[in-house]
Protein backbone atom coordinates (compact mmCIF):
# COMPACT_ATOMS: atom_id res chain seq x y z
CA UNK A 1 0.00 0.00 0.00
CA UNK A 2 1.41 3.24 -0.87
CA UNK A 3 1.39 6.06 0.96
CA UNK A 4 0.44 9.66 -0.59
CA UNK A 5 1.37 13.44 0.63
CA UNK A 6 -2.59 13.66 0.49
CA UNK A 7 -3.55 10.19 2.37
CA UNK A 8 -0.53 11.81 5.02
CA UNK A 9 -2.36 14.85 4.98
CA UNK A 10 -5.55 13.55 6.19
CA UNK A 11 -3.86 11.37 8.31
CA UNK A 12 -2.30 13.83 10.13
CA UNK A 13 -5.50 16.18 10.12
CA UNK A 14 -7.61 13.27 11.54
CA UNK A 15 -4.73 12.84 14.36
CA UNK A 16 -4.62 16.65 15.16
CA UNK A 17 -8.66 17.03 15.63
CA UNK A 18 -8.39 13.45 17.65
CA UNK A 19 -6.26 15.03 19.67
CA UNK A 20 -7.39 18.30 20.19
CA UNK A 21 -11.41 16.77 20.88
CA UNK A 22 -9.89 14.36 23.53
CA UNK A 23 -7.74 17.37 25.43
CA UNK A 24 -10.99 19.86 25.28
CA UNK A 25 -13.41 16.80 26.77
CA UNK A 26 -10.68 16.48 29.64
CA UNK A 27 -10.74 20.63 29.66
CA UNK A 28 -14.47 20.07 30.19
CA UNK A 29 -14.30 17.91 33.22
CA UNK A 30 -13.98 20.53 35.84
CA UNK A 31 -13.88 19.52 39.91
CA UNK A 32 -15.18 22.30 42.26
CA UNK A 33 -13.17 22.54 45.53
CA UNK A 34 -15.14 24.91 48.35
CA UNK A 35 -13.14 25.57 51.75
CA UNK A 36 -15.29 26.99 54.21
CA UNK A 37 -14.11 29.43 56.94
CA UNK A 38 -16.23 27.88 59.61
CA UNK A 39 -18.15 31.20 60.10
CA UNK A 40 -21.72 29.89 59.71
CA UNK A 41 -24.85 31.68 61.43
CA UNK A 42 -25.04 28.68 63.53
CA UNK A 43 -21.71 29.60 64.88
CA UNK A 44 -22.02 33.55 64.83
CA UNK A 45 -25.38 32.35 66.89
CA UNK A 46 -23.34 30.47 69.61
CA UNK A 47 -21.11 32.80 69.71
CA UNK A 48 -23.19 35.75 70.45
CA UNK A 49 -24.95 33.49 73.10
CA UNK A 50 -21.37 32.47 74.94
CA UNK A 51 -21.56 36.68 75.13
CA UNK A 52 -24.06 37.38 76.68
CA UNK A 53 -23.95 34.58 79.28
CA UNK A 54 -20.35 35.85 80.16
CA UNK A 55 -21.77 39.42 80.81
CA UNK A 56 -24.65 37.91 82.41
CA UNK A 57 -21.87 35.99 85.08
CA UNK A 58 -19.82 39.28 85.82
CA UNK A 59 -21.19 39.72 88.70
CA UNK A 60 -21.38 36.99 90.08
CA UNK A 61 -17.42 36.72 89.46
CA UNK A 62 -16.62 39.78 90.92
CA UNK A 63 -18.54 38.98 93.94
CA UNK A 64 -16.66 35.79 94.09
CA UNK A 65 -13.22 37.95 93.55
CA UNK A 66 -14.47 39.72 96.03
CA UNK A 67 -14.83 37.56 98.40
CA UNK A 68 -11.45 35.53 97.56
CA UNK A 69 -10.02 38.73 98.37
CA UNK A 70 -11.51 39.48 101.63
CA UNK A 71 -10.46 36.15 102.86
CA UNK A 72 -6.83 36.93 101.91
CA UNK A 73 -6.86 40.18 103.41
CA UNK A 74 -8.51 38.73 106.57
CA UNK A 75 -5.91 35.99 106.83
CA UNK A 76 -2.94 38.38 105.96
CA UNK A 77 -4.17 40.80 108.67
CA UNK A 78 -4.52 37.47 111.38
CA UNK A 79 -0.72 36.48 110.49
CA UNK A 80 0.54 40.55 110.94
CA UNK A 81 -1.40 39.99 113.94
CA UNK A 82 0.13 36.94 115.50
CA UNK A 83 3.44 37.88 115.08
CA UNK A 84 2.93 40.98 117.15
CA UNK A 85 1.26 38.85 119.78
CA UNK A 86 4.25 36.33 119.93
CA UNK A 87 6.83 38.72 119.82
CA UNK A 88 4.83 40.79 122.59
CA UNK A 89 7.03 42.03 126.13
CA UNK A 90 3.75 41.08 127.34
CA UNK A 91 4.27 37.91 128.96
CA UNK A 92 0.40 37.33 129.44
CA UNK A 93 0.34 37.61 125.88
CA UNK A 94 -1.40 34.76 123.85
CA UNK A 95 -2.95 34.08 120.20
CA UNK A 96 -5.78 32.70 120.20
CA UNK A 97 -6.02 30.92 117.10
CA UNK A 98 -9.46 30.08 116.77
CA UNK A 99 -10.71 33.50 117.50
CA UNK A 100 -7.53 34.97 115.85
CA UNK A 101 -7.05 37.48 118.39
CA UNK A 102 -4.04 37.95 120.77
CA UNK A 103 -5.44 37.73 124.22
CA UNK A 104 -4.52 38.04 128.05
CA UNK A 105 -3.91 34.95 129.97
CA UNK A 106 -5.39 36.15 133.12
CA UNK A 107 -7.73 37.90 132.12
CA UNK A 108 -9.11 36.46 128.66
CA UNK A 109 -9.79 40.05 126.95
CA UNK A 110 -8.10 41.07 124.01
CA UNK A 111 -5.12 43.19 124.21
CA UNK A 112 -3.59 45.25 121.54
CA UNK A 113 0.21 44.23 121.73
Amino acid sequence: MKITLSNRLCLAAMLTLGAIGYTTSSFAETNKLVIESGDSALSRQEAAMQKEQWNDTRSLRQKVNKRAEKEFDKADVAFDARDKCEQSANLNAYWEPNTLRCLDRSTGRAINP
